[in-house]
């Protein structure tokens, strides 16, 4: 099982939302952590409005392939260990994706599709921020990077696989590292593993450029192009279970980047014109992810592949997997000058993946695809916007 690691936006926007109500001053109240066993949905009373989901009816084609990795995943019998999830039993769950896709495929029209939903399925609302139920979007997506299988050239900068002495528990959370009298310990963080050569051996592939691969990092996957043309797809295998740090806000704080002119662009320039900074400055952040081998990718934490705006990384602490997800929220897109423009987005998507650095019910990483556009866009995320989840009324899911 893998997970993504959620980027951390580089790019500070304004907060963009759908509801007139003003931004909160800060993010801090989107990363407060619920206690043990809270829930991050609360259902819909029947005097309150739920959305209108007729826009899914237009993205039938692609749900139906996100529902069903879902309905993959949950036939696993591994599945059942994280279940229920307060109400929703493991076959509750299978029922309303079951049903959602039935509707899918049978529905004639965005009003019946959406008609039949209010009719049949309870909806749960993401409880957001200080309970406000807005809930911060950022994304993320896969890099492509040039690369070799072997040091030589520019290609100076590696990507490590798994080492033999990390800790993982049963859910694939990160536990330490085993010594050799087999206590388990916390593991290196970035620095210790760079500075004692803890990784020598554990290179999969050599990138071009330093800020790339900690990019792929961040990302929790990439494709390397090689130099004979063909592509290694790797994918997140764990990390070392050190907390995320920005070393974009960290130069931030030292007045060596103008907080309204940060981004990614950006940070990649300044480590261009400052390469002594890289080894630095990137350590700062004590995170460390590994990486594997990952054809027909990239995949969530659910061991299925993740599609482009339709799925989604949460505290799956606090959210179901699996789970059928729909998402207000305003999201860049490239218009055909090729300029970014964020624009108001209603989509379906799935649970599908952990985002590493979220421990909140007040936050979603969407997953926007692979490649340089991909990354623009997810480079330019930081919207305030609305979660509700799907799940069938009692009665037909148990009936």
């Amino acid at each position: 099982m893998r997970a993504l690691l959620v980027v951390v936006p580089f790019l500070l926007l304004a907060a963009c939302q759908l509801q007139p109500e003003p931004a909160p001053a800060g993010l801090d109240d989107f990363a407060i952590e619920l206690a043990p066993g809270e829930l991050g949905l609360v259902k819909l009373r029947p005097e309150d409005s739920p959305p209108d989901f007729s826009p899914g009816w237009y993205q039938r084609d692609e749900l139906a392939a996100t529902v069903l990795n879902s309905l993959s995943y949950l036939a696993a019998p591994s599945s059942r260990g994280f279940f229920p999830y307060g109400p929703i039993t493991h076959e509750h769950m299978v029922r309303s994706l079951e049903r959602f896709l039935e509707l899918i495929e049978t529905a004639r029209s965005a009003e019946e599709f959406n008609q039949s939903i209010q009719d049949e399925f309870d909806v749960w609302m993401a409880r957001g921020g200080q309970d406000r139920g807005d809930v911060l979007f950022t994304g993320y997506g896969r890099p492509i990077l040039n690369g070799s299988r072997t040091r030589g050239g520019p290609f100076q900068f590696p990507l490590h696989g798994l080492p033999d002495d990390l800790v993982k528990g049963a859910d694939g959370s990160i536990l330490g590292r085993r010594t050799a009298s087999g206590e388990t310990v916390p593991y290196y963080s970035h620095r210790e593993l760079l500075d004692n050569g803890h990784l020598e051996g554990k290179e999969l592939v050599w990138v071009d450029d330093a800020f790339d691969a900690f990019s792929a990092h961040v990302q929790g996957s990439c494709l390397v192009e090689l130099p004979d043309g063909s592509f290694l797809e790797l994918g997140y295998a764990g990390k070392n279970g050190h907390e995320y740090r920005s070393v974009g806000l960290a130069l931030v704080d030292e007045g060596r980047i103008p907080r309204s002119q940060l981004s990614l662009t950006a940070l990649r320039q300044y480590f261009r014109d400052n390469p002594s900074e890289v080894d630095r400055v990137l350590p700062m952040n004590p995170s460390f992810v590994f990486f594997q081998k990952s054809e027909g990718g990239p995949f969530g934490c659910l061991g299925r592949q993740v599609l482009a705006m339709r799925s989604v990384a949460t505290d799956k602490d606090v959210f179901p997997r699996a789970g059928v997800v729909f998402c207000e929220v305003r999201l860049p897109s490239i218009d055909p000058g090729g300029q970014l423009v964020q624009r108001p987005q209603r989509f379906f998507a799935a649970d599908q993946d952990r985002g590493g650095a979220i421990r909140s019910a007040g936050r979603c990483d969407v997953f926007l695809g692979t490649g340089e556009e991909a990354m623009a866009r997810a480079g330019h995320v930081l919207a305030l916007g609305r979660m509700y989840y799907l799940f069938l009324r009692d009665a037909r899911a148990l009936g």
